[in-house]
């Protein structure tokens, strides 16, 4: 089966063009790594690099009333610009889900008492 982004490329490239003109900040760090190098190649080797992101997963569509991938990858509402590393690391995976799976590992930390070379 197709990439159901590129499935309508003039359409992605057309939205690609309107966030990267919009200059954002990325939606998922919401800027603390910093901008956005919109002009840099969208690869591992430029982490900091402009990728659009679907807020919520293509993979996990039919979660979210859409009746198909494609529609998923096209609604405008549903994209944001990310950086690279940022997208990378969210992956599958919603705002609320990456919030929650950070509070668990910092309550975690807090509950483990050593210190480094004293265990």
């Amino acid at each position: 089966m197709s990439n159901p982004r590129y499935a309508n490329g003039s359409l992605r490239r057309r939205n690609r063009e309107r966030i990267k003109a919009m200059q954002l900040p990325c939606g998922i760090c919401k800027g603390k790594l910093g901008p956005i190098h919109y002009d840099e190649p969208s690869d591992s080797k430029h982490p900091l690099s402009f990728v659009i992101d679907e807020i919520k997963p293509v993979s996990r569509w039919e979660e979210f009333g859409y009746e198909s991938k494609r529609q998923a990858a096209e609604d405008w509402n549903n994209l944001q610009a990310s950086h690279y590393c940022c997208n990378a690391f969210k992956s599958d995976r919603t705002e609320t889900e990456l919030k929650n799976n950070f509070q668990k590992s910092m309550a975690l930390k807090r509950n483990i008492n050593a210190s480094d070379g004293n265990w």
